[in-house]
């Protein structure tokens, strides 16, 4: 139940959109750049979330992607449901196909307690707070060489 690379991308977009100024548009290719992720790839996560209410996306001049006020409150477990689908967290660590109570992998027993926390922590934490706690200094979002190109790197 580890977090895809998608659900990475979605989180770490999702933070960075709600640090911007309320109602001022980014593009997909901003965001991207200044995370450090592709900019193919999150334009299409992107894309998503704006379709599951969660952005306002604009087209043409001016546009680009906008956080929902009242997705600042959106708790994480939503966004990864939406990513990555309504049954998320409910399969097995180890990837196995059947991993219950009934059958369980090798390391059924110790990771269930565990994933129940981790559930519970991805529903009280927002989306707005995960923001807030970027903008405070707490958190940092992007690595020291992340939006940088191979030159400014090297120089």
């Amino acid at each position: 139940m580890l977090l895809s690379r998608t659900s990475e991308y979605a989180l770490q977009a999702l933070i960075y959109l709600a640090t911007q100024p309320p109602g001022q548009p980014r593009l997909s290719r901003e965001v991207a750049s200044y995370l450090g992720v592709p900019a193919q790839y999150l334009a299409k996560i992107l894309q998503d979330l704006a379709k599951n209410d969660v952005l306002s996306s604009y087209k043409g001049r001016g546009g680009g992607f906008v956080m929902r006020p009242e997705a600042l409150d959106m708790p994480i477990i939503d966004v990864l449901e939406i990513v990555e689908g309504r049954h998320f967290g409910e399969g097995c660590v180890l990837g196995l196909k059947k991993c219950s109570d009934k059958t369980a992998c090798p390391v059924h027993y110790h990771w269930k307690p565990l994933k129940a926390q981790v559930m519970d922590m991805l529903g009280q934490h927002t989306i707005g707070s995960m923001a807030a706690a970027v903008r405070e200094g707490r958190y940092r979002l992007q690595l020291p060489t992340a939006g940088l190109t191979a030159e400014a790197c090297n120089s």
